[in-house]
């Protein structure tokens, strides 16, 4: 007991000793041992969150944010600018006979190297143009070979016809073979492709190759290639000469769910879809192959489900975190379409009795949507119709007429093709006139913005609270405020410092230890003093993790896979340069401010190098650290300058280029590379001699002098 007394007055006795040390900084904004309100320092968002949709205000808010989050989400998926499409050149064979439809076997390479197998379902006695329909795999066992005796056995077969989920036998064992011979029937041309690393998509096993730093940072996700395999896929179902791409549906169950929605997101040809068991506000995805970087912040899968609108859309639900579609994500696709004035497009049915599943009352309701919207004249209720399976191992598209493909590579050597194309196109962006210049900051620029998730908020977007009584201190004014975004639940502290004869410049103080490096024994820091001197004001900021805007310990990231994380959390990079835009949203908003001017100091240089850009003309001059800073030196997930997609866009040379025409004054240089893109950049804007770059460290008084020149 006298050792746990003992402990405690030692705990004590230095949580005193920390709030004397806190009362000794003049930068406070809050009392000591008092931490900002804000939901950053808290656990970070998970995909078993609550994702609901609030629907726009009007038809021209939907369209602008339905334009910002494609871009985004092609970003994402690693699809920014798409990859090369050449032609397909697929092989089909091993045709399959049955009543009123054929089966037949596919496979085509994606990537060099990287095949898409699947079965092709086509009606028989059918002339004319027909509509195609995309199967997207799912998280079945065996993927499209699943049979449910095999998986469950005998008493797996008899609870799905006992419980009403199944009719036939056949349905039972064989569900995904009965969607796809029912839509044949229906007179649809049908394809069915696998997962990847299930079924006959054997070159890279499920959920591995894409989870370290390199990945993250070239954001190559297993995500973002099983997109563009669905990409190729419907580029398959198009090129068939008996296909209308006019007509074209989408439907697929849980991970097939995932990837019909997602494609509906991005592609513009489908005309209908139906997502199964995947769309709500809760759970939005289990596996590597249904998240990546970026895709769910601020927004979720109903949101991204709705950028469909106004085609038709069907959904199911069941037992699962799908049961609540009905009451929630439903009613506020409703009121979507209806700014369309089709609220009749979008469709949800919740199955509760039954457990996750794309069972034959499920199916039943997306033959009746697909019948309605691709015009298939059949009557109606469509009641799916007995058909005869076909052994599993008989729907492989590999063997000895056909065995798998030599130059089939595995993830590694896929990567240095993903890598490769890539850097080409980033090359073939290097600007040399005001025309390329355009196309550069189009796709570099876009990069940027979904990489951070942000930008410059407008004034009336800032939410600012002033803390305490205005102060006057050695001739300066004090301010102290707590800034954030209107309905963010973010505080981000930060003090101000003029002089009398303040002229309007304001400089955004960016510092590793936040406003509180502004002093040093009590006294204003020689460069401080220097900007007071010559009549600027100063803005400080603690950026997140810094100043009282931190909690000692970096966010978790999930080391297995990063994706986890930031797929709903912005990286601890990005919120920083968040902070410095609000904080220079905010300097813009005073009505005393005619200036701002942006300063990166030591380690902070590269945060502001990255927030200028999207600061458009807030910003005169910046002058910032280059910190020796490259992002092909991070190598861990969890590392605070970890920004997914930095090192495919060209690191922060690419990202500082942007600033151009812009004033740039980056020092600390040495090995950056910066003038790959620096220096061809700003020659194409003409403006060579407004950007300034030295290989060493410059003294903070030719900073100042620089920058208050």
């Amino acid at each position: 007991m006298k050792r746990i007394a003992c402990l405690a007055a030692l705990i004590c006795a230095l949580a005193a000793l920390a709030g004397r040390a806190d009362n000794n900084d003049p930068t406070r904004v809050l009392q000591a041992g008092q931490r900002p309100d804000d939901s950053r320092l808290g656990k970070p968002r998970t995909l078993n969150d609550y994702f609901p949709f609030t629907p726009p205000a009007s038809k021209e808010a939907w369209e602008a944010r339905r334009q910002d989050l494609r871009q985004r989400l092609l970003v994402y998926l690693g699809l920014w600018p798409m990859p090369p499409r050449p032609p397909l050149e697929p092989v089909i064979h091993g045709k399959i006979d049955r009543d009123e439809y054929t089966i037949e076997k596919v496979f085509f390479a994606s990537y060099p190297g990287h095949y898409v197998s699947g079965n092709l379902y086509r009606p028989k006695g059918k002339s004319g143009k027909l509509p195609g329909v995309l199967c997207p795999h799912g998280h079945w066992r065996n993927g499209r070979f699943y049979d449910t005796l095999e998986a469950h056995g005998e008493k797996g077969v008899e609870q799905e016809l006992k419980s009403g989920a199944e009719k036939t036998r056949e349905g039972a064992r064989f569900p995904l073979q009965a969607r796809c011979a029912q839509l044949a029937r229906m007179g649809c041309v049908v394809f069915h492709y696998d997962m990847v690393g299930i079924a006959d998509s054997r070159q890279i096993e499920h959920r591995a190759g894409f989870t370290d730093a390199a990945a993250e940072l070239r954001l190559q996700s297993f995500m973002g290639l099983q997109t563009f395999n669905s990409i190729r896929a419907l580029d398959f179902l198009t090129s068939l000469p008996d296909v209308d791409a006019k007509r074209l549906g989408v439907t697929g169950a849980s991970g097939g769910g995932t990837q019909t929605f997602l494609l509906c997101a991005i592609d513009d040809r489908p005309a209908v879809a139906f997502p199964a068991v995947m769309v709500s506000t809760a759970m939005q995805g289990g596996c590597v192959c249904e998240n990546c970087s970026g895709l769910r912040q601020d927004t979720g899968n109903v949101e991204l489900a709705g950028l469909f609108a106004p085609k038709p859309l069907g959904m199911s639900g069941a037992n699962d975190w799908t049961k609540e579609i009905e009451t929630k994500g439903l009613p506020q696709l409703k009121e979507l379409y209806r700014l369309y004035g089709v609220e009749e497009n979008v469709l949800a049915r919740a199955f509760v009795q039954f457990d996750h599943n794309y069972n034959q009352v499920s199916r039943e309701v997306m033959y009746n949507w697909f019948n309605k919207h691709l015009q298939l004249g059949q009557p109606e209720p469509v009641v799916e119709k007995p058909f005869v399976p076909v052994p599993p191992r008989e729907l492989s598209v590999y063997g000895a007429e056909h065995p798998r493909p030599t130059d089939a590579t595995g993830s590694k050597e896929l990567r240095a093709t993903m890598t490769a194309q890539t850097d080409t196109q980033m090359a073939a962006l290097v600007p040399k006139d005001a025309d390329s210049l355009k196309e550069f900051k189009r796709v570099v620029g876009t990069a940027l913005h979904a990489l951070v998730n942000d930008r410059l908020p407008d004034k009336d977007e800032i939410k600012s609270t002033e803390i305490g009584d205005n102060e006057e201190r050695d001739g300066l004014r004090w301010r102290k405020y707590l800034l954030g975004r209107k309905g963010s639940h973010e505080q981000v502290p930060v003090i101000g410092l003029m002089g009398a004869d303040f002229d309007g410049t304001v400089v955004i103080w960016v510092h590793p230890s936040g406003k509180a490096s502004l002093f040093e024994k009590g006294k204003l820091v020689p460069a401080a003093q220097r900007i007071v001197d010559k009549k600027a004001g100063i803005l400080a900021v603690d950026v997140l993790q810094t100043g009282e805007l931190s909690n000692g310990k970096p966010p978790e990231v999930d080391k297995k896979y990063a994706g986890f994380t930031f797929a709903y959390n912005r990286p601890l990079l990005a919120n920083r340069v968040r902070d410095i835009l609000t904080a220079v949203a905010f300097a813009r908003s005073h009505e005393r401010t005619k200036t701002v001017h942006l300063l990166g100091i030591d380690q902070a240089g590269p945060w502001v190098l990255l927030a200028r850009p999207l600061c458009g003309d807030a910003v005169e001059r910046t002058a910032a650290d280059g910190a020796h800073f490259r992002f092909d030196k991070v190598h861990a997930v969890d590392d605070v300058m970890m920004l997914p997609g930095a090192v495919k866009y060209g690191g922060l040379p690419a990202f500082v280029a942007l600033t151009a025409p812009a004033e740039l004054f980056i020092h600390n240089a040495a090995d950056t590379g910066i003038e790959k893109w620096l220096d061809p950049v700003y020659q194409a804007a003409g403006a060579a001699d407004r950007a300034q770059r030295l290989s060493e460290k410059a003294t903070e008084e030719k900073v100042v002098d620089w920058l208050l020149r």
